[in-house]
């Protein structure tokens, strides 16, 4: 069993860090932290133990985990009307789950944090001009010159700003009854009616209300607890000095919390077992999540698993695997089959986004639904073959009107990708292609 008696939340810069920023002024990074470090954090302990136990839940097949956002959240996507959408179509995906695969769901946001992207590439070239890649509004800016792209440690206290409001605002609408299973009315988009799945999903709505109604009747009481749903946060742990300054001891609990964000995940770029994502994340309480890819093998997964979940604590490790729909029959069954045969638990989830990525002639980057819902199809079946169970599903989503991924029920083509292409690094399903990916993960799983 590997000790965390060497473990410290700034081990981690003993380690080669990469998909770091380069800042000009040590000082002026030095100074940002210091201040970040002193700020009150952003969750608490109880909501991530209590997030740990309900995605141990999940590992025995009684809850279903749904993570999805924005591939990269903007600082000017913290205004209300943003992220009322992002959780209307997470409760409004939710509602189609529960409905269909008769569990509990999990709602857990890409949000509130995921202001930081890995690159491909340290530096960008234009005209003959080479500046540093533009890494989430965490660390620099979009526009292409030299003052946006130096990466500016005060974008840290920026970040953390709009994260704290976030935050606020969706405990807010949780609380004032926004989320209330009584009024699921309330989250319809406004464009909505316009989908091909909206007589679907009004179809659920009005048997999930009738039966919430019969059951109050029966049993003379308005449950109060349907007024409220909970929502977890997750984003990319990338920006490691960021992780640490809200890296906490918290009173009356042994070891460390990551208080930034409920549930924070390593990347596939950064997930080396001698690097120091793992290193650092190795040493946290918080569930932490992984992305499994194409490439790796079994001992590494055996090896990862030991590192970030020692006590092979149920609801503590979560795998997202993301292999296209090309690869992932074969790539994912040995590392099903090495992880049970060694007793290791840890949750399965699938991202069947990012393995299918690809570049249209005109230039754009997208991903064709149908490969999407082929990932996701395949996963259930591995899984079902292998004696495991999928417990769970992580998609790049929006609730705004956006033309990025083709195809879905309206055949969205890829000149159709021009009319509302908006994203600035991976293309998104739009509110459409959200439900009935919904859909899909139903029918599907009750086969």
């Amino acid at each position: 069993m590997i000790s965390l008696n060497d473990w410290e939340p700034a081990s981690w810069q003993r380690k080669p860090a990469e998909q770091q920023a380069n800042y000009p002024s040590a000082e002026a990074l030095a100074q940002a932290l210091t201040q970040l470090a002193s700020l009150p954090p952003l969750v608490t302990s109880w909501e991530i133990e209590a997030l740990k136990k309900q995605l141990a839940s999940a590992e025995r097949g009684e809850a279903f985990l749904l993570q999805g956002g924005d591939c990269a959240e903007n600082f000017s996507d913290c205004s209300s009307q943003i992220i009322t959408n992002k959780l209307k179509i997470l409760l409004q995906m939710s509602l189609l789950l529960i409905h269909g695969l008769n569990r509990r769901v999990i709602r857990v946001g890409r949000i509130a944090g995921q202001y930081a992207k890995p690159r491909s590439a340290d530096s960008e070239t234009q005209n003959g001009v080479t500046l540093p890649s533009y890494r989430g509004d965490l660390i620099n800016g979009q526009e292409f010159s030299a003052e946006s792209r130096t990466p500016d440690p005060v974008r840290l206290l920026r970040g953390y700003g709009r994260a704290a409001m976030t935050l606020n605002f969706i405990r807010a609408l949780s609380d004032c009854g926004f989320a209330d299973l009584h009024h699921p009315e309330n989250w319809n988009l406004d464009f909505v009616q316009h989908s091909p799945q909206a007589a679907e999903y009004q179809r659920v709505v009005a048997q999930l209300s009738g039966s919430l109604r019969f059951m109050e009747t029966l049993i003379g009481v308005d449950n109060s607890e349907m007024k409220r749903v909970q929502f977890y946060t997750s984003h990319e742990g990338l920006h490691l000095h960021y992780e640490q300054a809200l890296t906490r001891r918290v009173p009356n609990r042994s070891g460390y919390y990551n208080l930034s964000t409920h549930l924070p995940w390593i990347g596939f770029r950064t997930s080396g077992l001698s690097g120091a994502h793992i290193e650092y994340f190795r040493g946290i309480n918080n569930p932490v999540g992984v992305k499994i890819g194409a490439g790796m093998k079994p001992e590494y997964i055996r090896e990862l698993a030991e590192r970030l979940n020692p006590e092979n604590e149920s609801g503590k490790l979560v795998l997202i695997h993301r292999f296209g729909a090309d690869n992932i029959a074969r790539e994912l069954p040995p590392l099903i089959e090495s992880l049970h045969h060694s007793g290791i638990k840890a949750l399965w989830i699938c991202d069947p986004m990012h393995g299918n990525t690809e570049t249209t002639a005109s230039g754009y980057k997208t991903r064709r639904f149908d490969r999407i819902l082929s990932e996701l199809e395949q996963s259930f079946d591995i899984h079902q073959q292998q004696g495991s169970l999928l417990g769970g599903v992580h998609f790049e989503l929006t609730g705004d009107d956006v033309t990025e991924c083709t195809g879905g029920a309206r055949g969205l083509d890829e000149t159709g990708l021009e009319r509302a292409y908006k994203t600035q690094v991976d293309p998104r399903l739009n509110y459409e292609q959200a439900l009935e990916m919904a859909l899909a993960v139903v029918r599907h799983a009750a086969q």
